[in-house]
C-alpha cells in the first residue's frame, strides 16, 4: 500500500491511495467519518435562557460546534477510569455568560481547557435583545462519529478511482473533446489531444469527450477513452477543525491496523483450539 499526499493544510487534505482494492479504501473512508474520536458537548446545564431560542434548541446548537481535540490528551468515556462520571481525562468544561443586545458567537464558550477551544470562532449560536440573557455550562466529552454525527471529524469524505485517458492514433486533433470537458483538462498539442500538465487527476470520469469524438463520425470507438485504475484512488478529506486533516488520516489508518491486528490474533486463538481439538480426539 502507498499513500502520497498532494495537498494537506489543517482543514482539507487530498492524497493518493495505491495498492489495495475498493473494499479497503471504502473502510478508510468509514473509518475517517465514523471511528476517529473528537470532543463535542453533551450536557448542557442552563441556568438562565431568556432568548427566543427554546432550551433545547440552544443545547442542539451548542452540540453541533466542533471542538479542537488533542487525542494525546484525552480518552473515550468507556476507556476512563471515571467510569464515565466526567473527569479531566475524558470531558472539558465550558462556561457562557451573555446579556444582550448583541449575538452570542461560539468563542463566547469559554472552556476549562484552553486547548479544547471552539474550532470556529464566529459561529453564530443565538441572537440576544435587550436584557436578554444566556447563562450556561457545558461539558464536552470525547467520542466517535458512528455515535452521533456531532462526534464526525469530517465534513466531506470520498474517494475516486484514479483516472486514465488514453488518445489513439486516428485522433485528428479536431478540437470537440475539448470543448466538451467540464474540468478543462484537455488540449491540443502536435496536433492531438493531450491532458494538461498535472490536471489528469482533475477528470471527473464523466466520459463527455469519448461523446463528443462519436458525434464526430469517427466509427463506433472513440480515439478518445477514459478508463479508471481499480487498484488506485484519489482521495479528498474535509475536517470541520476540530482535528488537523492529515491527523484524521493517520488516525483511522491506525484503527484499521489495531482491528487488523485483533482479528488476527482472535484468529491464532481459534486455531489453537481447533488443533488441541483435534488432538484430543
Amino acid at each position: 500500500m502507498e499513500i502520497e499526499f498532494l495537498h494537506s493544510d489543517d482543514i482539507s487534505a487530498r492524497f493518493t491511495l495505491a495498492g489495495p482494492g475498493q473494499p479497503f479504501a471504502n473502510a478508510l473512508r468509514r473509518a475517517m467519518i465514523g471511528e476517529v474520536p473528537t470532543l463535542a458537548i453533551e450536557d448542557v446545564r442552563i441556568y438562565d435562557n431568556t432568548s427566543a431560542l427554546f432550551d433545547e434548541m440552544l443545547a442542539h446548537r451548542l452540540g453541533l460546534i466542533p471542538i479542537r481535540t488533542d487525542l494525546d490528551c484525552y480518552v473515550p468515556q468507556d476507556q476512563c477510569g471515571c467510569g464515565g462520571a466526567g473527569c479531566d481525562r475524558c470531558s472539558v468544561t465550558f462556561t457562557l455568560s451573555v446579556e444582550g443586545p448583541g449575538t452570542v458567537y461560539s468563542r463566547d464558550l469559554i472552556p476549562q481547557d484552553p486547548r479544547a477551544v471552539p474550532a470556529v470562532e464566529n459561529i453564530p449560536i443565538v441572537k440576544l435583545a435587550k436584557d436578554q440573557k444566556v447563562v450556561l455550562e457545558a461539558r464536552a466529552v470525547l467520542n466517535r462519529g458512528r455515535v452521533h454525527a456531532k462526534w464526525q471529524p469530517t465534513t466531506a469524505c470520498g474517494f475516486k478511482n484514479f483516472p486514465v485517458v488514453e488518445v489513439d492514433e486516428r485522433c485528428d486533433g479536431c478540437g470537440r473533446c475539448v470543448e466538451e470537458c467540464p474540468r478543462a483538462i484537455l488540449e491540443i498539442k502536435a496536433n492531438r489531444v493531450a491532458v494538461k500538465e498535472n490536471k489528469l487527476q482533475e477528470c471527473s470520469l464523466c466520459r463527455l469527450c469519448e461523446r463528443a469524438c462519436l458525434n464526430t463520425g469517427i466509427g463506433d470507438e472513440p480515439a478518445v477513452r477514459v478508463k479508471s485504475e481499480t487498484s488506485r484512488f484519489i482521495f479528498i478529506v474535509e475536517g470541520d477543525g476540530s482535528l488537523p486533516a492529515r491527523e484524521i488520516v493517520e488516525r483511522a489508518l491506525g484503527y484499521l491496523k489495531s482491528q487488523s491486528d485483533e482479528l488476527c490474533a482472535q484468529v491464532s486463538v481459534l486455531s489453537g483450539v481447533t488443533r488441541d481439538e483435534d488432538k484430543s480426539e
